[in-house]
């Protein structure tokens, strides 16, 4: 079988503060400062990200992505995804596509906004 290739770009919406949030903190490791805003070494979140077509929130909704994510870095921030996306037009009609089966790529994750304030961000992912 052929392999096909297709480019994905689109931008996720990791949302923190608000009524609504789409990243929840889950779990820390016992020494965590509960003050600490950053994600330590062992800190687990579940998500459930708004993905779109531009960065801009009211920007055409693509999906959302998901999973959780885990900050598994010692010396330097390292965060491994587990995601799946989720078609929202598709699901809301009814009807169900298998979208990519086995799917393999590499991204190099943009951040292209971070509010200190509320921990919300937005980054920029280009799969090819």
């Amino acid at each position: 079988m052929k392999q096909q290739v297709t480019n994905l770009h689109f931008f996720f919406h990791d949302i923190a503060g608000g009524d609504i949030p789409t990243v929840v903190h889950v779990a820390a490791p016992k020494n965590l400062s509960s003050l600490v805003k950053e994600p330590s070494f062992g800190t687990v979140y579940a998500i459930d990200d708004p993905l779109t077509e531009g960065p801009e929130a009211d920007s055409t909704a693509v999906g959302s992505a998901q999973g959780f994510y885990i900050s598994s870095g010692q010396d330097a921030p390292l965060l491994v995804f587990a995601t799946d996306r989720n078609n929202r037009q598709r699901a809301h009609s009814g009807q169900q596509q298998e979208m990519f089966r086995l799917a393999e790529g590499i991204t190099k994750p943009r951040i292209k906004s971070i509010n200190d304030t509320s921990g919300d961000d937005v980054v920029e992912f280009h799969y090819r």
